[in-house]
């Protein structure tokens, strides 16, 4: 059996039993008829129509969360991020920091609790704690460069953890991963899914950075950079997310009906 996605194989059912999960997820229902008067494996209905030749055809396709994560969940991932960049200015970027700290804590402490942290929720908590940290320790002449960075720094480093997930496992893999079978997570197209997504984002708060760092060398057009231009990318950025699983799964589906 092949998972749908891509011509990645699937875990196999013993001898003489039915497999664990459909390739959508699902249990089989192994009490189904099919059209024909029989089963299909993992309890589909067979089409067993002339259009089809008899073929087996899926009696419906998995979801695009098999593929990648929702839009909601990154929103979500990013939410302490975004709490950080709203609040933070010259003369409340401490506010912002303790903020972005709570909002992580009160986000993230269950799944950090649970043993199931993932590389955002770390890297939120960390930043924040070492910026309250240096707040509290230090003088406000030893912290000019760190109220005048604070945001490009943020977005900086949410941009860094991002691309550097690349190297191991996807930040974006750990979300879809909760919507989706253990067996689907081997599949190629899940993979790549996840790598262009994780890359997108990296690549969405490195120019948020950017524009961030270009803000304080000009004297205006800084509502642009700082508020108008990223909001832009953080909207198109959800809408890619739940758009580009739909084309992968709809792709998948066209070359399997081949």
């Amino acid at each position: 059996m092949t998972s749908p996605y891509s011509d990645d194989p699937l875990p196999q059912a013993p001898p003489g039993g039915p497999p664990a999960h459909n390739v959508n997820g699902s249990r089989p229902n192994a009490g189904r008829p099919a059209a024909g008067g029989g089963l299909t494996s993992g309890g589909e209905v067979a089409s067993g129509g002339p259009a089809t030749g008899g073929a087996w055809q899926p009696a419906r396709a998995p979801s695009a969360s098999s593929l990648g994560p929702a839009g909601g969940n990154v929103l979500w991932a990013f939410a302490p991020w975004i709490v950080f960049a709203a609040v933070a200015g010259p003369s409340t970027w401490k506010l912002a920091a303790v903020a972005g700290l709570v909002t992580s804590l009160l986000l993230n402490g269950p799944d950090v609790l649970r043993g199931r942290p993932k590389l955002l929720e770390i890297v939120g908590i960390l930043f924040f704690a070492v910026i309250c940290l240096l707040a509290l320790v230090l003088d406000r002449d030893d912290l000019i460069w760190l109220e005048t960075y604070a945001q490009v720094i943020a977005n900086g480093v949410v941009a860094v953890a991002a691309l550097g997930s690349l190297a191991f496992v996807p930040f974006t893999e750990q979300y879809a991963r909760e919507s989706t079978p253990p067996e689907i997570w081997r599949t190629a197209a899940f993979k790549r899914t996840n790598r262009v997504l994780t890359a997108m984002w990296g690549g969405i708060f490195a120019v948020i950075a950017l524009l961030g760092l270009l803000a304080l060398h000009v004297s205006s057009g800084t509502d642009w950079l700082n508020w108008v231009l990223p909001v832009v990318l953080l909207v198109v950025g959800v809408k890619v997310t739940r758009w580009y699983p739909e084309q992968v799964r709809a792709r998948a589906v066209r070359e399997r009906l081949r």
